[in-house]
């Protein structure tokens, strides 16, 4: 019997075995013959399901393979906490009983359309109006949160062996992203900021402002990874990367004087509050955090009184400024440890007046040349 009724439910019931596994559940039909196409389907997916099992050798439920990732890679990443969070938000929206092999395009086209509709995150309790009237997630954060990290899942179930014969086609799923902005710090706001800095983090936003490290690289930066004989910061960056970061004289006035502050991490705070829960003690110093940071940023801008400033603006400034000094476009790209020189070319547009200049230099050149040759006598007329 290929589909059957079992008592108090009203959908048939299918369970079948394929190559020693069971496959079972309900069709969620009331009519056998809905049932059976429900099952047939099923049979299909237990198909493809063993095929790529034999190839992996290991469990493709999703849960399992976002385990296993996490174990092997994910929590070595830049930012571990993004990566578990993602993870799990995929988890919980496929169910954990989900095989890889199951999510083809439409559904990863789905996935989409539903993290699209998610609200920026606050911390505190907010009313339903409050909620309603935070601004949609931006589409970078949907591509960054759902296909990305789908596509790694599958990405990392091939590296052990699994091959799948439906996989979403990745490039047509990834939503449009606007072009990247690039924001001056004018020097008033610079001086708003240093006004209403708090002083136990003012040493952590002056390195972000100097180094235009990431915000990730600068809270989580070692002692180890400091050497004032070599002058070097030498740490991994964005993609598992080597970067070596040259500690200038203005770097050493900021890190110098921080030594002994804590054992391990660069940055700290000191506590305002104590709480016996998380063993903090007032006024003790903690190694920074960043989500600690990202309030603190938050408080920060709100008490100078910039607008329109992001935390990684704090970057874009840096480059931009170095351009206009140096309009070394590679010199830039390697400082920001930019892969790929488009990256730095957004920061062009601060050589605009030296294109003119040059244009206007040739332009002017072609114009005396040319008057030149108009007053030189002509040799066969006289």
């Amino acid at each position: 019997m290929s589909v059957f009724k079992v008592k108090r439910s009203p959908y048939y019931q299918f369970d079948f075995q394929f190559r020693g596994c069971r496959f079972y559940g309900s069709t969620e039909c009331t009519s056998r013959k809905e049932a059976e196409k429900f099952e047939a389907l099923e049979r299909e997916k237990a198909k493809a399901f063993t095929k790529a099992m034999a190839r992996s050798r290991s469990s493709l439920l999703i849960d399992d393979v976002a385990g296993r990732l996490w174990n092997d890679r994910g929590q070595y990443d830049a930012d571990p906490e993004a990566t578990s969070t993602n993870l799990a938000r995929l988890v919980e929206y496929f169910g954990k009983a989900t095989p890889l092999t199951d999510i083809d395009h439409t559904r990863a086209k789905k996935l989409v359309a539903w993290r699209r509709g998610h609200r920026v995150s606050r911390r505190g309790k907010l009313t339903k109006e409050q909620m309603g009237a935070l601004p949609l997630i931006s589409t970078a954060t949907v591509n960054r949160s759902t296909i990305a990290v789908l596509r790694r899942l599958f990405s990392f179930a091939k590296d052990e062996g699994a091959r799948f014969e439906q996989e979403p086609k990745w490039q047509e799923l990834l939503l449009p992203e606007p072009e990247e902005r690039v924001r001056e710090l004018q020097e008033g706001e610079a001086a708003a900021f240093k006004e209403a800095m708090r002083s136990d983090y003012e040493p952590f936003f002056a390195f972000v402002a100097a180094s235009g490290m990431r915000q990730k690289e600068c809270v989580s930066l070692r002692w180890s990874e400091v050497n004032f004989g070599t002058r070097q910061i030498v740490r991994l960056g964005k993609g598992g990367r080597r970067v070596v970061f040259p500690i200038t004289d203005t770097i050493r006035e900021i890190l110098f004087p921080l030594q002994g502050q804590h054992q391990e991490f660069v940055f700290t705070y000191a506590a305002v509050y104590g709480n016996k829960r998380l063993g903090r003690v007032r006024g003790e110093r903690y190694a920074l955090t960043i989500s600690g940071t990202k309030s603190a940023w938050q408080r920060l801008r709100v008490k100078a009184g910039v607008k329109d400033f992001r935390f990684h603006d704090f970057r874009h400034d840096l480059g931009t400024k170095m351009l206009r000094e140096t309009g070394n476009l590679k010199l830039v790209q390697k400082a920001l440890n930019h892969r790929d020189i488009k990256s730095t070319l957004r920061y062009a547009h601060v050589l605009d007046s030296d294109v003119a200049e040059a244009v206007e230099a040739v332009a002017k050149s072609r114009n005396a040349k040319s008057q030149t040759k108009s007053q030189t006598p002509d040799r066969e007329a006289s």
